[in-house]
Order: structure tokens, then sequence, then C-alpha cells
């Protein structure tokens, strides 16, 4: 422990001369160019998560799942300790990225693979890495694609999610390179698995106290392909998702600072856009009571889109139809593949009275199909989830 005498601090401003010339303003974020095929992005910062804002994640985005809420439910399901919602670390991992991946982004295209490979708990440390799969130009001053894989380790160096997503970037042109970018260190570690292996407990007997704990209609048995559940509660985002944006700590100032985002030209100009992965996790959240109660694990997504945005104020609901049932990897449990559909500013109820099937049909390949978009809809995704047996 190092020991010194604190000295006076004496004013000085008024003593030093003003230099025009010595102004400094950093710029970080990429533009197209600065991507290169192969780089590999080390990010800065590590998040160790708390058991309070485990819990705080998992109430204020309505998770219903007591593996996220109740320490002793989750130790009788074999885990360690309280469970960090996957969608909180997903959400960390991706924010840890936005500084070398997408501050300068003018879009997030998609999530891809996305795999939740180990159980993160309170007091874990977060990590987060990133590999340039691709960036291709479409020329001009037209915004390319970028796609990237990014790896979130723990503090013993163990990857627990792995997720690709593409990203619209413009080119810089004659615009001057950021300065302050962290370079590619190729030669560092990049734990991808070309087949993802998940490392879970096994599922051991449960006592009357815990079965208790959740609904008796959320089991395995409950769900058949092509059910379609209307989630009733809502959720209206007021500003509060401007803290909770550096909380988990996306630096885009898209969806903090006014100024920015009202100097934007386009439909991004206006008030701060929530950020996406929170989006994500109310939908989730308001989906969770009536169907991941009972859930064991999230096993991930595959080709989510926002097809719209959202910003304070605005309304939303989601709407998850079953798509297939199998039995699960673990004695006791049942996977279930869902999509979940989001919408704004309509109840879901009335939703699917307006829209029906359209709903469940891609945005991007209504075009082809001869169907116009629905403003309402916000978001789209493909899910699996691992779920208990009735007991």
């Amino acid at each position: 422990m190092a020991h010194f005498e604190a000295t006076d601090i004496v004013e000085s401003a008024q003593q030093i001369p003003y230099q025009g010339d010595a102004i400094i303003q950093k710029e970080y974020g990429r533009m197209l160019e600065d991507f290169v095929d192969g780089d590999l992005y080390v990010h800065p910062r590590a998040f160790t998560i708390s058991h309070s804002f485990a819990q705080e994640y998992a109430t204020t985005f309505h998770e219903a799942s007591p593996l996220f809420l109740s320490a002793p439910y989750a130790r009788a399901h074999g885990f360690n300790d309280l469970l960090v919602s996957p969608l909180l670390v997903f959400n960390i991992a991706l924010s840890l990225g936005v500084q070398n991946n997408s501050e300068k982004a003018i879009a997030n295209l998609g999530y891809y693979n996305v795999h939740f490979l180990k159980p993160v708990y309170p007091g874990d440390t977060l990590r987060s890495r990133t590999k340039v799969l691709s960036s291709k130009s479409r020329g001009g001053d037209k915004p390319g694609i970028v796609h990237v894989r990014t790896i979130c380790t723990n503090q013993n160096g163990q990857p627990v999610l792995q997720y690709e997503r593409k990203i619209m970037v413009s080119p810089r042109n004659d615009k001057p390179a950021s300065n302050s970018n962290i370079p590619s260190t190729p030669d560092a570690n990049f734990p991808e698995q070309a087949k993802p292996v998940i490392e879970l407990p096994e599922l051991p007997p449960l006592s009357t106290d815990i079965i208790e704990q959740t609904g008796g209609n959320s089991y395995f048995e409950d769900f058949k392909a092509g059910q379609i559940y209307v989630h009733k509660n809502m959720r209206t985002i007021t500003d509060e998702h401007l803290p909770w944006t550096y909380r988990v700590g996306n630096t885009h100032p898209l969806h903090y600072d006014r100024l920015y985002s009202k100097g934007l030209s386009g439909p991004m100009s206006g008030e701060p856009i929530v950020y996406g992965g929170l989006v994500f996790g109310w939908l989730a959240g308001l989906a969770s009571r009536d169907t991941t109660e009972n859930m064991v694990w999230d096993l991930g997504y595959t080709e989510g889109y926002h097809t719209q945005p959202a910003i304070s104020g605005d309304t939303v609901g989601a709407i998850s139809r079953i798509l297939k049932t199998e039995d699960g990897p673990i004695p006791g449990t049942g996977v279930v593949q869902i999509q979940l559909i989001g919408v704004k500013n309509i109840k879901t109820t009335e939703a699917i009275e307006k829209f029906g099937e359209d709903l469940f049909i891609k945005e991007n390949n209504k075009k082809d199909l001869g169907k116009s978009k629905i403003a309402e809809k916000i978001f789209e995704i493909e899910r699996k989830l691992l779920i208990k047996k009735r007991p």
C-alpha cells in the first residue's frame, strides 16, 4: 500500500493561457473502410455483475422465471446460485463491443446464431471480443454491411456466449479516420466454437416447495406446434431507457443523446432511439409468464431483426408462436422453438385481429410476396428454450 502526503491543490486556471490550437476531441467507432476481414478486436472494459444488478434487470424487464429471482430455486435446479438473465449477458456482451464495432453504425441489421454456452452468476466478470467475418461495400456513398462474430467470456476465460450480428455502416470516403480506435490484435485468443457446446447441470428431483413456485401451465407438455400466445400485459417505455443503455455499457449516442439524434437526417432523426437489446429484453420478459416460467435454459436465437425503432413513450407488447417441440438433451426436459414477435402502440389482441398471419412473415420477405410491411411490428426472432417436463 502506497502512502504519501496530500498536498494542497492550488487554483491555477486563470494563470494558464488558453491554447486554441491544443483542442482535442476524440472520435470512437469505425467506418466501413476500417473493417478488415479477419480483424480481431479485444474490447476495453470488463463488467462484474452484482446480485442487486442481476435482480434489478430481471424485475425491470419482467422476467417471470424464478431462476433469475430466487437463489434457493436456482440451486434446487442444480445451479450454483441465482442465474444472471441470458439477455442481460447478451446486452452486456454486445454493448462492450459497441465502441469498436458499431458506434458509427447506421443500424443493427440482425442477430444470428446466438448460443448461451455456460451459466453466468452474480459476481462473475464478463469481457467481450469480436472477429470481423466479412465487410462488404455496395459502392459509392451507399452504406455497406459488416458481419461480425462476438465471444463473451467470464473471469476464467471460459466462453459463456457466442453470437453473430450484421451492422450497416457508412463509408468514410474523404472523412478522417477515428483517432481513438483500438487496433486489431490478430494473435489474441478467440475461443470460438464451430459446433457450440452448452454446459448445464443435470436436473435434480424437485421438492413440492420448489414446484409450487411456478405456474402449472407452462411445462413442456403444455406447448404444441401451431399455438399462438397473445401476451396480454404490455409495457410503456419511459426515459428509463436512457440510463439503462449505459448501465449495460452501450456507448452509441443515438440511444441517449438528444442533440445527436435530432441532428441526424432520415427516419432515425428525432428523439433518442431505444437501444434494441432493451426492447428485446422487455418483449422476452412480457412473454415469460406464459412461455419461460418453467425454463431450465435459454438455448439461443437465430435470425432476429428490429423491424421498426422504438422511442420513449411507445408501448410494446409480445406475441409468441410455437413452431415445434422435441425431447430435450437432459432427462426431464424438452426443447420448444418459438417465434417471438414484438409490436408497438397497438394492443396485442388488436394486432392479431388486424394483421393475422402477416405478423409472422419476415418483414424483409414481404416485398417479394406483394405484401406491405407492418409499421406497428418492431421485432421478430426465433428462439429455442429448454423447458421442464411436468414433474
